[in-house]
């Protein structure tokens, strides 16, 4: 089974090497979308989930959402499309989400990349 938590940060980049108009300073709402997957918990606090919802919110706040919100991307992620961003998304998270399966970021309203656990072979 597999539940899913949603967060929205704010945040500027540009993209050196797009031959358009994203090569110049511009900035998204973007929306990410947490999937973890895993058995239903049989004791402990969060008896009955596979996750606690708390728990997710915690960790993905502190390790993504208050690093990047309102911040010009560049600064942590060389050449920050969409894919570059997911994927220091996922390395930011994996050693705390146990049960990662899937990321979605959505940089427009019709746009997102989307990382999942067996695009690693796993």
């Amino acid at each position: 089974m597999q539940i899913r938590k949603h967060f929205r940060f704010e945040a500027a980049h540009v993209l050196p090497h797009h031959p358009g108009k994203c090569s110049r300073m511009h900035g998204h709402s973007y929306r990410l979308d947490v999937a973890i997957r895993g058995p239903i918990k049989t004791d402990g606090p969060a008896r009955g989930m596979i996750e606690d919802f708390d728990k997710i919110k915690r960790i993905v706040r502190e390790h993504v959402v208050d690093i990047l919100d309102h911040t010009t991307l560049n600064d942590a992620i060389e050449n920050p499309t969409a894919e570059h961003i997911i994927m220091w998304i996922w390395r930011k998270l994996e050693n705390h989400l146990s049960g990662l399966d899937e990321l979605v970021l959505w940089e427009t309203a019709t746009s997102c990349a989307v990382l999942r656990r067996s695009d690693f072979g796993a």
